[in-house]
């Protein structure tokens, strides 16, 4: 699911829906930002449901199978979104939020299964594994799109100084517009193997049944979270980095080309780099969640990402560490040729090294706290408490950078979210509840 998170939400087609397909790109980024809290809002509804009647029904494939579908038929059919047509304009809309809850339902189940697949000793590397593979997929899926298909419409060339593949035309935008159906190859190629060679569960019972008792066990689980104090104080703790963290991704870019001065081969060349660095970080993360435990993983994470935006507030064009005086970028310097740029890209990469290995400890250390029984309810909690409140650290460091006037201070709400969360984290035990309630 790693592409459509990276070519479809962050550097490809949602830079081209704000700039190629709507009016303008101040009312882009809000039609994309109002698709984007629709998609959220719809999986925090339904992912602790599916799980709960999926827990009850046994198979996760199917489920995987049918939201995979809702993936590829919203990815396929963001290519027909061309640039000047308002009249496209809402049906990419809401195929993007189709896919979204397509990707994100999936990432659901995939997660349930992984506890049922190795013992509890190398969860964390098997955990940590799958996402620096992952990476590996944005990373390369990226690099193909930017290098082989995707245009600028002033040059004809990729940023590799190619001619798109398959003829396609950078006047239309179809290189962008090419990542829709891309990833939605690339997630039926990657599926085939899920399928054939990964064990599943029995099956329990038919899905009539299983609706009514995993509904039931749902709203059971929902009035009860309370005693499983271990988990709950998690999912707490994940709701507010969580969110820190939606809105690092969200406003890290935008920071850069606002401060820098940042255009698309920067932003992309410089997404290939977190990409990298993220799938060596996951890899060695998965080692050390294994070797020290899931929490301090996190919590170290945590650490990194406090120093890391403080580091960024320190960064002017002109200045790094706040006093250091350095010669601001130029146009045709070369590519992060001024000292500012090469600090950003420094921090990006410690970013980029942590990122991978909090959210996959994250997702194993759920697996370590929560009942064997209710895994796919609490994975579709988990889902639920990371999206939830997703709207809040976006809306903070948006008011706050309108009311000081100041990029700056936007930015650094985000260090109160990071240190909440850690805070809220270190109160968690680790260990399985032996019993019902973990009080």
């Amino acid at each position: 699911m790693t592409p459509f998170f990276v070519l479809i939400t962050t550097f490809v087609y949602a830079p081209y829906f704000a700039a190629g397909l709507a009016p303008n790109p101040i009312a882009g980024q809000a039609l994309w930002g109002y698709a984007t809290s629709a998609a959220g809002l719809g999986i925090a509804v339904l992912s602790p449901m599916l799980g709960a009647i999926s827990d009850e029904t046994g198979p996760r494939k199917p489920w995987i199978a049918g939201l995979g579908v809702a993936l590829v038929l919203g990815t396929a059919t963001l290519w027909l979104g061309r640039p000047g047509d308002p009249s496209m304009i809402l049906p990419m809309l809401t195929a993007y939020a189709i896919g979204s809850v397509g990707a994100q339902g999936v990432s659901v189940f995939v997660n349930a299964i992984m506890p049922t697949l190795v013992p509890a000793r190398r969860l964390g590397r098997l955990s940590g594994t799958g996402s620096s593979v992952g990476y590996l997929g944005g990373l390369s899926s990226l690099f193909f799109v930017l290098g082989f298909l995707a245009a600028n419409p002033q040059t004809g060339r990729t940023l590799l100084g190619l001619t798109p593949l398959f003829g396609l035309d950078p006047m239309l935008r179809a290189g962008d517009r090419a990542a829709g159906p891309l990833t939605a190859l690339w997630f039926l190629a990657f599926a085939v193997p899920l399928f054939l060679f990964t064990p599943d569960q029995k099956r329990k019972l038919g899905v009539r049944a299983a609706t009514r008792k995993g509904l039931a066990t749902l709203v059971q689980t929902l009035s009860q979270v309370r005693h499983y104090r271990n988990v709950c104080m998690f999912l707490v703790a994940n709701m507010i980095y969580a969110d820190g963290l939606v809105a690092l991704f969200s406003f890290g870019v935008i920071y850069a080309a606002g401060t820098l001065g940042w255009g698309t081969v920067q932003n992309g060349i410089f997404g290939i780099l977190l990409l990298i660095a993220g799938t060596f970080g996951t890899f060695a993360g998965g080692r050390l969640d294994d070797r020290f435990g899931s929490k301090p993983v996190i919590i170290g994470g945590l650490i990194v990402l406090i120093l890391a935006s403080m580091a960024i507030l320190s960064i002017d064009r002109d200045r790094i560490a706040f006093v250091v005086a350095v010669a601001p970028p130029v146009a045709g310097g070369g590519l992060f040729a001024a000292a500012a740029e090469r600090a950003y890209v420094v921090i990006g990469l410690a970013i980029g090294l942590v990122v991978g290995p909090l959210q996959a400890s994250s997702r194993t250390l759920l697996a370590r706290l929560a009942p064997l029984d209710r895994l796919n309810q609490f994975f579709g909690l988990f889902a639920l408490s990371g999206r939830v409140t997703s709207f809040v650290a976006p809306f903070v460091v948006a008011e706050v950078t309108r009311v000081t006037a100041s990029q700056k201070a936007g930015m650094a709400v985000l260090i109160l979210f990071f240190i909440a969360g850690m805070l809220v984290l270190a109160r968690v035990r680790v260990g399985r509840p032996s019993q019902t309630f973990d009080v």
